[in-house]
């Protein structure tokens, strides 16, 4: 099945052909996909909600909440759940709304929220596909990113023949297999740790650090995004945003995660190590509770192995990119690290730059390549970090 573990949010707008999205539904299902409908009031009047929820056997949204029961339809939420947006069929009035921005019912909602790829399947009559302002509309949204599964030509509802038949459901999921199982890194596989790591000192106690792991998953889901197939080693950390395509591999100790890296990476074709792995850890762990005496207690501490250099070791045609957290001197130190460590590239934070750092939803990093060239960013959300970073190592591999 093509689209096996995939998801789908599939949009249905009011025209008449929102019967064919019927068919579309019954068709992603049987490639593999987990399909979730939402439908705008005027859909409604078109095709019934049963119909969808009988074939994708999920709840249809509508409204954004429940008038009997008052429970809601969360649009953050559902905006965040897919692979893919499919609007399908998207009449002028629904790519207009797009187009600025206005949020007046479930869908629109939705499509403000969601940060997966957006396709759309257009569906209207000939002298409406052909006006200005329809083609104006959606030249934005192709600038945009927006991804437009174009009208065929035919027969339409008025009777007249020409552009802007819905494209048939069998020719939409043509194009959504080709989205999602063609990305720019499809077929490549990535090796991304992140968080932090807990040394034991007792059953209680532990050595760690403030990294959340939010770069890192960041990291991982934007690769994830473009096709690439994703390990993540991932250490203590609250955070649950993460594409369920991941292999997530959970650890706790610099150890773990140690031996985790090494298993993985080579089978690989680059590794992004974005984890705040402690460089020492207890000389000796207490199998039970250190009870505090009169006394100060002296704490032995040993190197832990370090995973950038180990892998710099091994990397072969592999790409290697390590991170450096740093306070001082942090161009030389990350330059230096570059070059000890073996790798491609070394993203630098820097704890004297506001709005970067460990617990920060932004972040602001400087990259360095060999030869000594570096790549600024600004201050961005680290999902928009996570972006920048992927391009440069695109870059790197090809």
């Amino acid at each position: 099945m093509r689209l096996s573990n995939r998801r789908i949010l599939l949009g249905v707008s009011g025209s008449i052909a929102a019967y064919k999205s019927v068919f579309l539904t019954r068709l992603l299902v049987k490639e593999g996909a987990e399909v979730q409908v939402v439908m705008t009031d005027a859909a409604k009047d078109f095709v019934g909600p049963l119909s969808f929820s009988t074939l994708s056997k999920n709840e249809v949204y509508s409204e954004y909440f429940d008038k009997e029961s008052g429970a809601w339809a969360n649009h953050v939420d559902l905006g965040e759940w897919p692979d893919l947006m499919l609007i399908a069929p998207a009449t002028a009035n629904t790519i207009a709304k797009m187009c600025h921005g206005i949020c007046d019912n479930l869908l629109q909602a939705t499509f403000l929220s969601s940060r997966a790829p957006v396709m759309i399947a257009p569906a209207m009559d000939l002298e409406m596909y052909e006006h200005a302002s329809l083609t104006e509309n959606l030249e934005t949204l192709r600038s945009r990113g927006v991804l437009i599964c174009d009208a065929e030509e035919g027969e339409l509802a008025s009777g007249l023949s020409g552009k802007g038949r819905m494209a048939e459901p069998e020719h939409i999921l043509d194009a959504v297999v080709n989205v999602l199982n063609n990305g720019p890194l499809s077929g490549k596989r990535f090796l991304v740790n992140a968080g932090p790591t807990y040394e034991a000192i007792d059953p209680v106690r532990f050595i760690g650090n403030r990294s959340t792991g939010k770069m890192g998953i960041s990291i991982a889901n934007e690769l994830c995004k473009r096709g690439a197939q994703v390990d993540l080693v991932l250490g203590p950390s609250k955070i649950t945003s993460i594409d369920h395509k991941i292999r997530v591999h959970h650890v706790e100790s610099a150890a773990e995660m140690f031996d985790k890296c090494i298993e993985i990476f080579p089978q690989t074709e680059a590794a992004i190590l974005s984890a705040a792995v402690a460089d020492f850890t207890p000389s000796s762990v207490s199998d039970q509770k250190i009870k505090k005496g009169d006394n100060d207690m002296q704490l032995g501490l040993t190197r832990t192995k370090d995973i950038l250099s180990t892998l710099g070791e091994m990397k072969e045609e592999r790409i290697l990119v390590g991170f450096a957290m740093e306070t001082n001197d942090e161009e030389a130190n990350a330059i230096s690290k570059l070059e000890r460590k073996n790798a491609d590239m070394i993203v630098l934070n820097s704890l004297r730059e506001k709005g970067a750092g460990f617990g920060e939803q932004t972040n602001k990093v400087r990259m360095f390549v060999k030869k000594g060239k570096s790549f600024d960013t600004e201050v961005k959300s680290k999902e928009a970090i996570a972006s920048d970073i992927v391009d440069k190592v695109v870059e790197l591999l090809n």
